[in-house]
């Protein structure tokens, strides 16, 4: 009887912890994401991208030409099924390359996967995606900004890369979304302090655009571009 009052109050303890743990994860992810780090003010913004989500997961989406980078230049479009080469803008993400590869929708998602990925256990990866063009709504806002914040935004996506001999590295898969994207291997490793969310917080962070102190989820990076998309 003793045996299992311990047991009892072992499994007690054990879910109360798991419990406090998530609550604090939640709450500290929730008001961290609406506090707003500090961002530069320019005159000169003749450049327009976006922050584009799907709901779960955010991408920046860029301008396939201007006059610093060609991004078919860097990323070859003989990497996609379609072997396009006359798309107008490129959608870039970060994230864990098993759930990319593993998990093209949440029925599909493994319980393996899951763990691997929320204690950083794997390997990142790079999702490119090429869009005719992209439509405001609300998971998807447009930003101007200056020529200084774009290279800032091309570095922090060149650093995110591997490479081999001085391409990134295109991840041979038929888990491809569609007929317009491709995976690349990634730096770094997901997990529930770093998700695709953050990579993406953080490329926004260093250029000087409106970001949140920290976020897990989307609607963080979402609520700083709310104010100025109304």
């Amino acid at each position: 009887m003793i045996m299992f009052r311990e047991f009892l109050k072992y499994v007690f303890f054990t879910l109360l912890f798991i419990f406090l743990s998530v609550f604090i994860y939640l709450l500290s992810e929730y008001t961290f994401s609406k506090i707003t780090t500090n961002y530069g003010t320019n005159e000169d913004l003749k450049y327009e991208i976006f922050i584009k989500s799907n709901g779960v997961h955010t991408d920046i989406v860029l301008p396939i030409k201007s006059d610093i980078i060609n991004w078919f230049e860097f990323f070859d479009f003989e990497d996609t099924l379609s072997k396009r080469d006359n798309f107008t803008y490129i959608s870039i993400g970060w994230g864990d390359k098993g759930f990319y590869l593993d998990t093209p929708t949440w029925a599909e998602l493994k319980l393996s996967t899951a763990l691997i990925a929320g204690f950083g256990l794997g390997n990142a990866a790079l999702h490119i995606t090429y869009y005719d063009e992209i439509i405001k709504d609300e998971l998807t806002y447009k930003i101007d900004i200056s020529k200084k914040q774009y290279i800032s935004i091309i570095s922090t996506i060149k650093e995110s890369l591997k490479y081999s001999d001085e391409k990134p590295i295109n991840i041979k898969t038929t888990a491809q979304y569609g007929q317009n994207d491709a995976f690349y291997e990634a730096i770094g490793s997901y997990s529930i302090f770093h998700t695709c969310n953050t990579w993406t917080n953080n490329l926004l962070k260093k250029a000087s655009l409106p970001a949140s102190f920290w976020v897990a989820f989307d609607d963080g990076i979402l609520y700083q571009y709310k104010k100025s998309n109304p």
